[in-house]
């Protein structure tokens, strides 16, 4: 069930300009959002800072199921920004985006997570890499707000390796994270939108962007579009957070594999051998031999989180 709420519908006549305007904005910011009301204050408040104009971009949040109430963390934002909240029970992020996609009204859907907040220039970075490359995906650069914590930082820096290893070669890039990427709305649903049976915040980023490219569409890294990531984490939570991935590693390599008729493949030898040199060859704030000591546990969490997945799915299919 979705529940819809936004701004009263009556307006006065100076207003008429602008609603008509609103019909059509250029973007739809797209945020899923779960049992993190502070962390979505953060986000929106990053939003009325925007360089870019009021009437040519809406707001659409939606509440993943949260326990705690978001009424009144939308209230605080009705007046500065073009903002819905619509309602459903939990699902996962990628049926989250999707319902946001679907109420969208925007040429254009960029999105991004409650945890993050986007630089001022966001949409204006955007709109100009789309004013040339109009039929693309564009994804832009992910920075760590949390310098100091180690954990966060190792997660972002896996990131950036991860952008250094599947976004360079001959101007084509393969792999964006879902908190920074916008692209055509009715290009989004031609492929599909996400995949929901990805119910993790893991693994369903990377399955859309191999679909995509499936598709013939193409991709564009644009590091200018930027957004910063606050993503508290500890040494249990940076586990956790792994081992989801490897789980939904393996449901996009069984995604992959059933859509090329090919067998599951995963990275060659070389790409966990530079992975793990990585963050020596950086200027990090955290220690860089820390860091590739927590490269190598999340290999660790990722191929256990993998192999727990295949089992899982395993049986159930035994059991139908």
């Amino acid at each position: 069930m979705v529940l819809i709420m936004g701004k009263n519908d009556s307006i006065e006549p100076s207003q008429i300009m602008e609603k008509v305007s609103i019909q059509h904005p250029f973007f739809s910011i797209i945020i899923p959002t779960y049992n993190r009301p502070e962390r979505l204050v953060t986000c929106l408040e990053s939003l009325t800072r925007l360089d870019y104009p009021r009437i040519d971009f809406e707001v659409i949040v939606v509440d993943d199921g949260s326990k705690i109430p978001l009424e009144s963390v939308i209230a605080a934002f009705e007046e500065s920004l073009n903002l819905t909240l619509i309602h459903q029970t939990n699902a996962g992020p990628a049926t989250a985006r999707n319902t946001g996609a679907t109420q969208a009204r925007g040429k254009y859907l960029a999105f991004t997570d409650d945890d993050c907040t986007p630089a001022v220039d966001w949409l204006i970075t955007l709109a100009v890499r789309f004013a040339t490359t109009p039929d693309v995906m564009i994804g832009g650069r992910t920075l760590n707000a949390l310098p100091n914590n180690l954990y966060s930082t190792a997660s972002q820096v896996l990131v950036d390796y991860l952008y250094n290893y599947y976004n360079t070669g001959c101007g084509q890039s393969n792999f964006f994270a879902s908190n920074n990427f916008a692209l055509p709305a009715d290009r989004f649903h031609a492929v599909g939108g996400f995949d929901t049976t990805f119910s993790l915040a893991a693994g369903e980023d990377r399955e859309f962007c191999d679909r995509w490219l499936y598709y013939g569409y193409k991709m564009i890294y644009a590091p200018e579009v930027q957004v910063y990531h606050a993503h508290q984490l500890t040494l249990p939570t940076f586990w956790r957070q792994h081992f989801n991935y490897g789980r939904g590693a393996f449901c996009f390599h069984a995604c992959r594999s059933q859509r090329t008729h090919e067998r599951i493949k995963v990275e060659p030898f070389a790409f966990y051998f530079s992975l793990l040199s990585y963050p020596l060859s950086q200027k990090l704030s955290q220690p860089g031999m820390f860091v590739t000591t927590l490269f190598l546990m999340s290999q660790v969490a990722n191929v256990a989180g993998f192999f727990w997945e295949r089992w899982h799915q395993s049986t159930q299919k035994l059991s139908f």
